[in-house]
């Protein structure tokens, strides 16, 4: 029996190449049992005409699904589906047709409902782009990329990509940030005190579990990373916020209660404050008086273009209470996913535990690919890069400001990629981003960074990771102007 070839059709908008389509079209087709074992597909040329695609696209389609038991060619014949094809189930599942659970009583706990800033996912296609944590793909060295990840797809490094590691890391990672990650920030540390994350929100989320309970009291900036809010809100602990000024968090304003401090000291979050160093000694003797342990975010570090900055607070921790939390993802690219944290074996051990409970460890393959991008010298040729055009693109961006009189809060000593801005009272920059997306401009609102109780509306943050210099100058002036005709109405 012959399979119509009219059966056959390319979805409108799908995503990958036409070779990559019609292969899962067909695989779709056996899989769901729609096209069974034996029957013949429509020849190449028809199937080619059919679809409006080049005849070797759909004999390319074919010989991939030949090489993995999808297909089977007989002599002059054509194709047919193979014996060997994997089996369809049984039994199609019966679908209730209504939902009947009452998902109101049902859930045990709910995550929803943080203060998660919404972005486009099609920020890129914006003229005026001021989206903070976004890769800009102009910056990114693809060729090394692709180099390091077939190498470590090679045979060599086999073991590094198939194998089930349990809760171990890739040792030519962990040994590339001790020798070289962690001593530019003046931190010294043993294999037994790394462990690697997805991400630092995930360092957060394993060092809250690890560290809180219901009993205890975090304390945290305000305003501070969102999702750390979050983390900190679903753990039940008691959360703390103390207000930033423009050296960043202040130690005399610490609860004496305290456990656990979260802190942000070199790049304050969201306000790019930075602590002077007589404050991170002061906040080391204040959490030592409370015998509370410190978690250092050190986000942006490697961004540092206008000066090298302070020494981090772990390097100065001679007690073993501070926590140093450091990612890939801002660096390299945010889809990395790929960070890692510092502490004392006995925490590393128990967050080491918890990581291996629910998800083992970070991909094997992408480990030892971002070994090779950091041990080959990728890694550093990319963060001079991004620090020469991030340069030029504040630059502009401070003089843009500048000439369009608007409010400034924080720049960030030694680089990083945004500034902390605050519009005139009476502005919400929730509505404000909402006029300013329908004129393609995109800022980020800064409302969900403050403590919910007492959160000011009139605050802003503007990247230049992601917008062109060239750019910059007229998403300013549409900025501005916007913000002079809503104090005028």
């Amino acid at each position: 029996m012959s399979i119509s070839v009219e059966t056959f059709f390319l979805a409108p908008g799908a995503e990958g190449t036409l070779q990559a389509q019609i292969q899962q079209m067909i695989a779709q087709g056996i899989l769901s049992g729609r096209f069974r074992k034996g029957e013949k597909l429509p020849s190449s040329r028809k199937l080619a005409q059919h679809l409006s695609v080049s005849r070797i696209t759909v004999t390319l389609a074919y010989t991939e699904l030949l090489a993995n038991d999808y297909l089977e060619s007989r002599d002059r014949s054509g194709y047919f589906v193979s014996e060997n094809a994997p089996e369809p189930p049984e039994f199609q599942p019966h679908l209730p047709r209504r939902d009947t659970i009452d998902w109101s009583r049902a859930l045990g706990r709910k995550f929803t409902g943080g203060a998660v800033p919404q972005k486009p996912q099609d920020w890129s296609r914006y003229p005026y782009p001021f989206i903070y944590g976004q890769t800009d793909p102009s910056l990114f060295d693809h060729a090394s990329w692709r180099h390091c990840a077939l190498r470590a797809l090679g045979q060599k490094d086999f073991q590094s990509l198939a194998a089930d590691h349990y809760d171990q890391d890739d040792p030519l990672l962990i040994e590339f940030i001790l020798r070289h990650t962690l001593p530019r920030r003046g931190i010294s540390a043993e294999p037994g005190e790394v462990l690697l994350t997805m991400g630092a929100q995930n360092a957060l989320w394993l060092t809250a579990q690890v560290l809180l309970t219901q009993r205890r009291t975090a304390a945290v900036e305000d305003p501070c990373y969102h999702a750390l809010r979050d983390i900190l809100t679903q753990s039940r602990c008691h959360l703390a916020p103390v207000a930033v000024d423009r050296d960043g968090l202040r130690p005399d304003r610490l609860p004496k209660q305290a456990d656990v401090i979260f802190t942000t000291p070199s790049h304050q979050a969201p306000t790019n404050a930075t602590m002077p160093l007589a404050r991170r000694q002061a906040l080391l003797q204040e959490a030592k008086e409370r015998e509370a342990l410190i978690v250092e975010d050190d986000y942006e570090f490697e961004i540092s273009f206008l000066r090298s900055p302070l020494p981090a607070l772990k390097s100065l921790d001679t007690d073993g209470r501070v926590i140093y939390v450091g990612s890939f993802s801002k660096s390299i690219f945010p889809g990395l996913r790929l960070g890692y944290m510092v502490g004392p074996q006995a925490f590393i051990r128990e967050a080491r535990a918890l990581r291996a409970s629910v998800l083992r460890h970070p991909p094997g393959h992408m480990q030892r690919t971002t070994a090779y991008f950091l041990s080959l010298g990728y890694y550093d040729s990319l963060i001079r890069r991004i620090g020469q055009v991030y340069a030029r693109r504040r630059k502009v961006m401070e003089a843009a400001l500048e000439a369009h009189g608007l409010g400034v809060v924080g720049r960030g000593v030694f680089g990083g990629s945004s500034i902390w801005m605050r519009a005139p009272e009476g502005v919400n920059t929730a509505e404000l981003a909402q006029v300013l997306m329908k004129k393609g401009v995109l800022i980020e609102p800064g409302h969900s960074f403050f403590d919910a109780e007492s959160a000011p509306t009139n605050y802003y943050r503007l990247a230049y990771s992601s917008i062109p210099s060239e750019k910059i100058p007229a998403g300013i002036a549409i900025l501005g102007e916007t913000l002079q005709s809503w104090h005028d109405r």
